[in-house]
């Protein structure tokens, strides 16, 4: 990774993710949440002051060594434990059945195998943990002209934003790694440009 990647994307994904519209959003995809949590692609820890009190500890898997240090006072201002203890939602240190819910918000855009990534999350959560997702990716089925855009507008993502992309299929790539979709709320983002703002949010289902 070059400096740009390692140390300028960080920041721009910190105040891109941090703005208050945002907000209201994470407080949706985290209630319910219980127990142990792995969250993948914790950033600058913006869901944070959003754990519910039933939440016992939150492990974070979080490559960039920028963003765990953006994320130092919301992580110090928790009310639960959370530690850093992974780089790669791809190949996650753990052992099977280990946690009881997961955490994934606009992470999946940006791995390189996110239906990989899937399978390890749905590897470490116990038979019945949740995967609690707010994602954005390719636009719904009857936004041809929006899907158009995307497509044409990827290339330039992928380059200013650390490998994200506009076009990977949510629903699909859950589906894909074994989950059964159990809550689904699709729609555009209030104030985001529909190329970028096409949002899934729900909950996910581990056999």
């Amino acid at each position: 990774m070059g400096y740009y990647a390692e140390r300028v994307v960080p920041r721009i994904v910190n105040v891109a993710c941090g703005v208050k519209a945002a907000g209201p959003l994470r407080r949706r995809v985290c209630e319910g949440l219980a127990g142990e949590v792995v969250e993948i692609g914790f950033g600058s820890g913006h869901n944070v002051p959003f754990y519910p009190a039933a939440v016992t500890g939150v492990t974070a898997i979080e490559p960039s060594d920028v963003g765990w240090r953006l994320a130092g006072e919301r992580v110090r201002a928790a009310s639960v434990p959370v530690r850093r203890a992974g780089l790669d939602g791809q190949s996650l240190p753990f052992q099977d059945d280990s946690f009881d819910a997961a955490l994934s918000t606009w992470t999946l855009c940006t791995i390189p195998d996110a239906v990989a990534a899937l399978r390890e999350v749905r590897r470490v959560l116990r038979p019945g943990g949740t995967l609690h997702f707010l994602e954005h990716g390719l636009a719904p089925e009857e936004d041809e002209n929006v899907r158009r855009w995307q497509r044409r507008l990827e290339p330039m993502e992928k380059r200013l934003f650390g490998g994200c992309h506009l076009t990977r299929p949510t629903v699909e790539m859950l589906t894909s790694a074994g989950f059964t979709i159990t809550a689904l709320d699709v729609f555009y983002e209030e104030g985001a440009p529909k190329f970028m703002g096409a949002d899934s949010l729900g909950t996910a289902l581990s056999p």
